[in-house]
């Protein structure tokens, strides 16, 4: 053997060696990251322990709320109250006790095993849920991630809310002209209105009356008349003959408005052991109130055509509109549309010699 076949299969020895030495390090590398891994889940565990407790005496109280209530309502006696406080709190006891158990279990296992439960028995996929849709509606996660957790149910809401949808037509009262004589087309001018809106019962013992709040993006717009188009000369807002033929001409406001109505009418009054509510649906409802807000834009779009070239002319704000809204309003509705009528008290354009007042007329949707 010569002296390079000798050097040849030396450095062959050696590669071996070392790569037989990186394997067993990659090995120690391995089980360490997995006892690394198993502590970091059972401090998660022992974290979750603190907060099983908590959230059990989350729902313990929220338990004890709703017997109040139902005690101050006269539909349980004191001592009926007392008993149902009582089996509450062994429930919440044993509750906490089962599911502590489980946490326990989980722990012991990752203690006694240093790798070989990590993919699909981990912290994230292991859980165990308990309630379900019981009368309090509430479902917890025992171990891992909380995917859903509902709150119990309260005894007695008195506030609700809605999304306000509103559409129709739009047009301006002047002064000394009828709404026939309007320089503004019927077809073509109309609002619509969105919002959000709660509604509170007034009263302990009745829902005949409620209060409706909220706030709502207002859109008026007005469909011009006879070639006319708006200028503002000098702070005075009037309607002049455009130089050609108009195709289209309209003038648009958008308000932010904060609307507060009186609501009344019958509800139909669902009652259960542990809760009641009030229902309005397919009943009878009037909303008397009015808004105030402001005027947060306004813009005249004109379209005609220029050398055969068709033109749309937008132009923004520099009208005069009143900056501060004001008006009233109603609504009537049996079911879930509603017929509602809108006025600005304040004039469309500010200090001018005759005032137009805003008016609107169309259909309400309030959804649940």
């Amino acid at each position: 053997m010569n002296t390079i076949t000798r050097m040849a299969i030396g450095l062959l020895v050696s590669m071996l060696a070392l790569n037989s030495l990186q394997a067993q390090e990659k090995e120690v590398d391995s089980v360490n990251i997995e006892k690394n891994a198993n502590l970091i889940k059972i401090q998660k565990l022992e974290s979750l322990k603190l907060k099983i407790e908590e959230e059990e005496r989350e729902l313990l109280k929220a338990e004890i709320e709703a017997i109040n209530s139902r005690l101050d309502a006269g539909k349980i006696t004191a001592a009926e109250a007392e008993d149902l406080k009582k089996e509450a709190a062994k429930k919440r006891a044993l509750n906490i006790e089962n599911r502590l158990t489980i946490v326990d279990s989980k722990i012991a296992l990752l203690q006694r095993n240093e790798s070989g439960y990590d993919n699909n028995d981990d912290d994230d996929s292991y859980v165990f849920s308990i309630g379900g849709n019981n009368e309090y509606g509430e479902e917890f996660i025992f171990l891992g991630k909380k995917k859903n957790k509902k709150k119990p149910r309260k005894y007695d809401r008195r506030t609700t809310s809605d999304i306000v949808f509103a559409l129709g037509f739009n047009n301006t009262l002047i002064d000394g002209e009828s709404i026939d004589d309007s320089p503004y087309k019927l077809a073509g001018s109309g609002f619509m209105e969105l919002g959000y809106a709660w509604k509170t019962r007034i009263f302990d013992n009745t829902n005949f009356w409620r209060l409706k709040y909220g706030f709502s993006f207002q859109w008026n717009k007005l469909n011009i008349k006879d070639n006319n188009y708006l200028v503002n000369t000098d702070g005075d807002v009037s309607l002049q003959e455009f130089p050609t033929n108009l195709d289209k001409a309209k003038f648009r406001t958008t308000n932010l408005v904060f609307p507060v109505h009186l609501e009344f009418g019958p509800s139909k009054k669902i009652e259960k052991e542990d809760y009641f509510r009030y229902s309005t649906h397919n009943k009878l409802k009037i909303g008397i109130g009015g808004y105030a807000g402001f005027n947060i834009g306004s813009m005249q779009k004109l379209k005609y055509k220029e050398d055969g070239n068709r033109v749309k002319d937008k132009q923004r704000d520099g009208f005069e509109v009143s900056e501060f809204v004001y008006g009233l309003s109603s609504y009537v509705s049996l079911g879930d549309v509603a017929l509602y009528v809108k006025y600005d008290l304040n004039p469309l354009f500010k200090d001018q010699l005759v005032d137009q007042n805003n008016i609107s007329v169309g259909v309400r949707f309030d959804m649940d």
